[in-house]
């Protein structure tokens, strides 16, 4: 490592320029300051180690003795080590070899056509001090998070202006990754949203800064919808409709209506005949993942997903050879 910029130095310019393409790294940010300053208090003169490394892995300020506690610190050097072989080539980058894996992401609950159907019905029929309009609040929200795959915290911080039902495109700003994007949306998804916006605009003042989904009662009238409310709302329903769990969660949830939206997409492409690997990186931003591996995740992590690749890979097995002569 060039002895005259300091680890530290490295640490700014690489969280500088990531944090610059949209990547908030507040856990891994933290991880990659607390290393550089470990570094430049050894006073190294050899390239970096995964051994030195992990020394600093185990030495969190916790005092965790958890190897999985380690091996997470570890993982949030992993982009930071590849960024330092610029610099100096022999740099090593930790694996999971050292602490071992951390814990995989679980399995969601994939809904099926009719139980959203369901949850949609439950919804509408919500009671509220207004008539219809808490049934009609919450049935939009979760038809458009199934019908758009939106994060329920994107939904939830629509604005009036954000939502162009002349050219049907929602405008989801500031998302998890730091990142804006557009997402146009199935004409069916637009004519439920004009229904709502003209049933809520019956009862409360409306200017371009109104959330586009607003709570009904008391005091909470035309303002954002909390959340917590939300998901407390959507756990009655949940309980009320009795579905049995598919997933590893404890129990289906707003955000695998998400994951249902993927997974609907990707196995409609396979009934399709469509090659899925172009179709990924145009999911990918339509969903807003940082990386387009996290939805080529849902092949490998996700049951329905994985019975078809499986159905795929029986019938290429049983296609007879062709003997050249």
């Amino acid at each position: 490592m060039n002895a005259l910029i300091t680890m530290q130095t490295h640490a700014e310019n690489y969280l500088t320029e990531r944090r610059r393409l949209g990547f908030a790294l507040r856990s891994p940010g933290y991880s990659v300051t607390s290393f550089a300053r470990y570094v430049d208090a050894l006073n190294l003169q050899e390239p970096l180690t995964v051994e030195i490394m992990a020394d600093w892995a185990r030495h969190d300020k916790g005092n965790s003795d958890k190897p999985a506690t380690w091996a997470r610190r570890l993982k949030n050097l992993r982009s930071f080590t590849r960024y330092l072989q610029q610099f100096e080539p022999r740099t090593e980058v930790p694996d999971d070899s050292i602490f071992g894996r951390i814990g995989q992401r679980l399995a969601p609950h994939i809904y099926s056509e009719q139980e959203i159907i369901d949850l949609l019905a439950a919804a509408h029929n919500l009671g509220s001090f207004i008539p219809g309009l808490r049934g009609a609040t919450y049935e939009t929200l979760f038809g458009l998070i199934a019908s758009t795959g939106l994060r329920i915290s994107e939904a939830l911080h629509l604005l009036d202006l954000d939502v162009d039902l002349k050219s049907g495109m929602l405008t989801i700003r500031q998302t998890k990754f730091a990142k804006s994007r557009q997402v146009p949306m199935h004409p069916s998804t637009v004519e439920v949203l004009r229904q709502y916006r003209s049933q809520r605009n019956l009862h409360i003042e409306v200017s371009d800064e109104t959330p586009f989904f607003v709570g009904t009662r008391g005091r909470h009238l035309g303002h954002a919808l909390d959340s917590r409310q939300v998901h407390r709302v959507f756990i009655g329903l949940r309980d009320q409709l009795g579905w049995i769990n598919r997933g590893a969660h404890n129990g289906p949830r707003i955000h695998d209506l998400r994951h249902t939206f993927v997974v609907r997409r990707v196995m409609l492409w396979h009934a399709q005949g469509v090659d899925v690997d172009p179709q990924m990186l145009a999911l990918s931003t339509y969903v807003g993942h940082a990386m387009v591996t996290n939805t080529y995740w849902y092949l490998t992590g996700v049951p329905e997903l994985m019975a078809v690749a499986a159905a795929k890979f029986e019938a290429f097995t049983q296609v007879p050879e062709v003997c050249h002569v």
